[in-house]
């Protein structure tokens, strides 16, 4: 990302690292987006619009949840458990399971969005604020 963000890289990738105001910013876009979607499509609509409005933010969510994990040392994979939970409560935590996806979505909150990345080069890559610089 070297200093510039690559917005369509990030919410289209999931390869390397993202800080964490980018990663807020986007996911506050993709929520915004869901929220509007259930907001303005009637029920017909949205039964027939959501298997492909869904998807690409399912898709671009992912995208954005794996590169901060990334940048915090992890896998991607975790991202899974994280998208799990937001679709276990959205729009609204209803049931006795849902405090325990809502207690994943505060440890994401925390970890994810609180959380610096780390220093240096790891395994996905340089890190995003401070590229290396070339020799």
């Amino acid at each position: 990302m070297n200093g510039q963000i690559d917005w369509s890289e990030l919410f289209f990738s999931a390869a390397g690292r993202a800080p964490r105001a980018p990663s807020w910013i986007a996911a506050a876009i993709l929520l915004a987006i869901a929220a509007l979607y259930e907001a303005v499509v009637g029920p017909a609509l949205h039964w027939l619009t959501g298997w492909f409005v869904y998807p690409v933010l399912f898709y671009c969510g992912a995208c954005v949840l794996s590169k901060r994990l990334h940048d915090r040392g992890r896998s991607g994979w975790w991202a899974a458990l994280v998208l799990v939970a937001t679709v276990a409560v959205w729009p609204q935590p209803n049931s006795f399971f849902d405090f325990f996806f809502s207690l994943v979505l505060i440890w994401a909150a925390v970890d994810l969005g609180a959380m610096p990345g780390e220093g240096g080069t790891n395994r996905y890559g340089p890190n995003p604020l401070r590229p290396a610089v070339a020799a």
